[in-house]
């Protein structure tokens, strides 16, 4: 029945506002790949593989968010908050990572390592909130007391809440300035810190779908 009331109810405002800014978000993405030209064979394959991250960041958050928001009572004080700061950290994303892995080759070498620095330093700190208020609305779907799913349910979200929390963590420790300076196969290893919250979210989707997509909601 919770799950029927969810299904019927409208979609607020700032959901349909999500999915614009997320699809924006993608294009702007694209946008960047397609208007930095590449000045080496190398690049090019540098610059597919920047897109494809912030690509598979972008759809990974926003199947997360949906999943989260067919659920969760939009119209509180808190939730809205969350949602603006939420989409305010998804806007920044293409621009951060942009500014990690295209820059003008005008720019000199030490001003072009400095601002990669800057940019590498503050998507962590991106990354990481948006985990944490992903962590946050699993939290509240978690709680039995707001029924606002089935005690099965709250269990899977309660897990999806420390697995976040977790990853937030991760994130946070990748703004360590070491993680910047060593390298693994030429490439940062915060860099490779970055890619575990992804490759978490489409592993257990695999292996354990409900974990992930929550089909068992579906059945209530």
């Amino acid at each position: 029945m919770q799950r029927e009331a969810a299904e019927k109810r409208p979609r607020a405002r700032i959901e349909t506002l999500a999915d614009l800014i997320f699809g924006l978000s993608l294009s702007v993405g694209s946008v960047a790949a397609i208007a930095s030209s590449p000045t080496t064979p190398a690049e090019i394959g540098s610059h597919i593989l920047a897109f494809m991250f912030t690509f598979l960041l972008l759809i990974t958050a926003w199947l997360i968010y949906t999943g989260f928001m067919s659920v969760l009572p939009v119209e509180t004080r808190t939730i809205v908050f969350l949602n603006v700061a939420l989409l305010l950290l998804v806007t920044l994303i293409p621009y951060l990572l942009n500014s990690v892995e295209f820059i003008s080759p005008s720019v000199p070498a030490a001003d072009a390592s400095a601002i990669k620095d800057v940019a590498s330093l503050l998507f962590a700190l991106d990354f990481t909130g948006i985990l944490v208020i992903m962590a946050v609305f699993a939290h509240v779907l978690s709680l039995e007391e707001k029924k606002l799913v089935a005690p099965e349910l709250a269990r899977l979200f309660r897990n999806g809440r420390n697995r976040m929390a977790a990853l937030a963590v991760l994130t946070a420790i990748s703004i360590a300035p070491p993680f910047g300076q060593v390298l693994i196969l030429g490439v940062p290893a915060r860099l490779f810190m970055w890619y575990v919250p992804l490759i978490s979210y489409w592993v257990g989707r695999a292996v354990s779908p409900e974990s992930r997509t929550y089909k068992i909601s579906r059945a209530e």
